[in-house]
């Protein structure tokens, strides 16, 4: 459970900082992940993004401000940093259904979005069918898009991309050089550095890169393979939540930090349902379950 306790003291920090610059790489140095990555974490299991996290809950707390206080709107605004009376009338509108002036009047319909915890999900009805696999290095060929440190606008960009392709003349090429494991169309996460992570829609192989793609390895690693069935997207977007709220904390394993896998059919058409994977690399871990 040290995953998930991590993770709710960088929570914590954040809790902490609502009224000051809050930094999303000391949040995930408490996490004890890359700021890619925790980003990543907290928009699957959260289901929304870290960025509009903050925002909520600072404009829940300006919220509380502006019905207890005198406080200026202006000064309201910069406590919760922002410099302009737009941007915050914008951001608190878009929180509230209401400008902060109007806020003040009592009877005003407000939302409240409380603190996120994260624990453990006390379930049983839902079986994760999985196993663990140790594989050597892997290559895997195909073509990308860079993703960007805003969640929301990688989860928009990725189903473009994926929907661009399949549509695309490369789409059957990508699936020619797949001769490797795991065997068909892989959708993978790369982190290079802060600057660089990508998206790629590719193949494990061996073949000669083709002009217009980029390979790339993944080193040896202990995998934990999930099976799914069902919507694609549904059903993986749920994999990886349940892998960090239900299966981690209690399998005596850690998040490896590699390039996460998702594995597909080869040459599906979208939208599809049907038989998926999802790999994931962990490594044991050093607390005694």
């Amino acid at each position: 459970m040290e995953w998930l306790k991590k993770l709710n003291a960088a929570i914590d920090y954040i809790e902490s900082n609502l009224d000051n610059d809050i930094s999303f790489d000391e949040a995930a140095r408490i996490a004890c992940c890359s700021t890619f990555y925790f980003q990543r974490v907290f928009t699957y299991v959260s289901g929304i993004s870290l960025s509009e996290y903050i925002r909520r809950r600072r404009m829940t707390q300006a919220a509380f401000e502006l019905q207890r206080t005198d406080m200026k709107v202006l000064d309201v605004a910069l406590k919760y940093g922002y410099a302009s009376p737009t941007s915050f009338n914008r951001a608190f509108q878009s929180v509230h259904g209401v400008s902060p002036a109007a806020a003040r009047n009592i009877g005003s319909t407000l939302n409240a979005y409380p603190a996120i915890r994260f624990s453990i999900k006390v379930t049983g009805e839902n079986v994760m069918s999985y196993h663990i696999a140790e594989k050597g290095p892997m290559r895997m060929a195909g073509i990308r898009i860079p993703l960007s440190a805003d969640m929301d606008e990688n989860q928009k960009n990725i189903p473009r991309f994926w929907q661009s392709v399949v549509n695309g003349s490369l789409f059957s090429e990508i699936c020619g050089l797949s001769n490797q494991s795991p065997d068909g169309i892989l959708g993978v996460s790369v982190y290079e550095s802060p600057k660089n992570f990508f998206y790629y829609i590719a193949a494990a192989t061996d073949a000669p890169v083709p002009d217009g793609m980029s390979a790339f390895e993944i080193p040896a690693a202990t995998w934990v393979i999930f099976e799914n069935n069902g919507y694609f997207k549904d059903e993986v977007q749920s994999i990886f939540k349940r892998f960090y709220t239900e299966w981690l904390p209690f399998s005596g394993y850690e998040y490896a930090g590699l390039p996460d896998i998702e594995v597909y059919p080869v040459c599906w058409e979208i939208p599809v349902s049907g038989h998926s994977e999802v790999w994931i690399a962990v490594k044991k871990g050093r607390e005694n379950y």
